[in-house]
């Protein structure tokens, strides 16, 4: 039973870390997009170029993540 409920636990972790890869490449293609046509929000494009960098830092730490859930298989 232990194992049936750590597989479970395993997939789950698996799908939400896929998940947060899907969500973080959506918000990296909407920033790109927004520094393009200079929708900032109120804020300047650099500080806009400085939230895409750290979303694609995010995204890294996030497949590392993913990557390690698979290999702890």
């Amino acid at each position: 039973m232990p194992s049936q409920m750590s597989s479970a636990i395993h997939n789950q972790a698996i799908d939400k870390a896929f998940a947060k890869i899907t969500i973080l490449g959506f918000d990296i293609d909407r920033l790109k997009k927004d520094i393009r046509t200079g929708n900032t929000g109120g804020i300047t494009t650099a500080e806009l170029a400085l939230v895409l960098d750290g979303t694609k830092k995010e995204l890294e730490i996030w497949y590392y993540i993913a990557e390690s859930i698979e290999k702890n298989n």
